[in-house]
């Protein structure tokens, strides 16, 4: 299931990614052509260069800690 806000599929996020690592796009170019932030598509081409195909799935959106848990009722 695609998050309804998310700017690209999986599928898209890999040809970003492939054109600013493989094909020497400069991200502000990559990022414009593919309609996302900068960040976003620096952190696409990171994850591209870190985990290869396997970074461009979807990821949780939960958080992986709880700062601040709630304590148990003492009752």
């Amino acid at each position: 299931m695609v998050h309804r806000n998310a700017p690209l599929t999986p599928t898209g996020r890999l040809r970003l990614a492939r054109c600013v690592v493989e094909e020497g796009w400069p991200l502000r170019r990559a990022a414009e052509r593919f309609q996302v932030s900068h960040t976003t598509a620096q952190r696409w081409a990171n994850r591209y260069r870190q985990h290869g195909q396997a970074g461009m799935v979807d990821r949780s959106s939960r958080p992986h800690r709880q700062p601040r848990p709630t304590h148990p009722d003492p009752a």
